[in-house]
Parts: structure tokens; sequence; C-alpha cells
């Protein structure tokens, strides 16, 4: 009886053909000589540095009727940027008679809130203030 070859290969060559060899790295740049790698890494630096408002903290805005201006969005965002420099997780950002809560990691502002409509003026589950 003759036994045929296969044309699969065993474990030990599997392993030997795609799990031992090192990885190709993307060698493709742009005119610039960025790797798609770094484009891609700088691209999502500059959108992290957004600061974006949760669908809650915008309907707190609307329905209490509080309006930013330019300088005082500008205040906020440099008072999250000042809280995740020191590492502040969940900050209070007080800009003028307004409270913002910031989750610093995802750049969201979580809620807002006029200091006068702030209830015994206590916030909790932050690690950390700014006065911006």
């Amino acid at each position: 009886m003759k036994i045929q070859q296969s044309q699969f290969l065993s474990m030990n060559e599997l392993q030997e053909q795609y799990l031992k060899k090192p990885l190709k790295q993307n060698s493709q740049v742009n005119s610039a000589g960025l790797s798609f790698g770094e484009i891609w890494k700088q691209k999502t630096k500059e959108v992290s540095k957004e600061l974006h408002f949760s669908k809650h903290a915008s309907n707190r805005l609307a329905d209490r009727n509080l309006t930013l201006s330019d300088e005082q969005m500008n205040r906020l965002t440099e008072g999250a940027r000042r809280a995740g420099e020191k590492g502040i997780k969940e900050s209070l950002v007080m800009v003028d008679q307004l409270a913002f809560i910031v989750n610093v990691p995802n750049n969201t502002v979580i809620t807002a809130m006029d200091q006068t409509q702030a209830k015994d003026n206590i916030f909790t589950n932050i690690d950390g203030a700014v006065i911006a």
C-alpha cells in the first residue's frame, strides 16, 4: 500500500513557517517620510486634544440655558489639559460661575452646571479640581 504525501503542513512546519518569522513592518512612507503608523498616531493625538461634550452634558447646558464664550471654552480646554498633566482622571473644572466635571483621559465633559445650581456646592467622584 502506497501512502500519499499530504499537501498540508504539520504543526511543526506551520510554527516554523509562520510563528518564528519576525513580523514585517509597514515600510511604506508618504512624501513627508512618515509611515502610516506615524501619521495615525499624530492624527489621533490631534483629535484627542479636542474637548468633547457628552450627550448628558450637552443636554444640561441646553436645559440650564448655559452658553460658553470662545474664551471660556479655551479656559475649559486648558483646565482639562492641566488636569491631565497632573494625572487627574475625573476633574472639576471651574470657569467663572460654571462648573464642569471632565473625564480627562477621554477629554469628555460629563456634566455642566452653574455654580448656583450645584446643590450645597458638593462635588463627588472627582480626584482633582482646576480653577481656570
